[in-house]
């Protein structure tokens, strides 16, 4: 599938970096909370969602590029992998000043 590899799993360090993305991404918007919320809730279902991210493949691949959805759905297959995430994104938030605006 457009010449990508789906059945690889992720070494540890491309998920490090990959989580460390993404949570990043959600911190920078200030989306802790819904985001925490919307994993958490959706935990039960993230072998799914990684299927739904190879179904969509072909829409977004050339928005987001092939070889990131690709990552993605492995990410998403390992419920381990979402709370790893959740808890870097915990991680972040805390680390981050997030005053009132100057």
């Amino acid at each position: 599938m457009l010449g990508v590899d789906i059945d690889t799993p992720l070494a540890d360090e491309e998920r490090d970096s990959l989580v460390n993305s993404i949570a990043s991404a959600i911190v920078k918007r200030r989306l802790e909370a819904p985001a925490i919320f919307f994993l958490e809730a959706h935990k039960p279902l993230s072998f799914l969602a990684s299927q739904s991210v190879l179904v969509a493949m072909p829409f977004l691949a050339p928005l987001i590029g092939a070889q990131r959805m690709a990552d993605l759905s492995k990410l998403l297959r390992d419920r381990e992998n979402v709370d790893m995430l959740i808890s870097r994104i915990e991680e972040m938030a805390s680390d981050c000043d997030h005053g009132p605006e100057q």
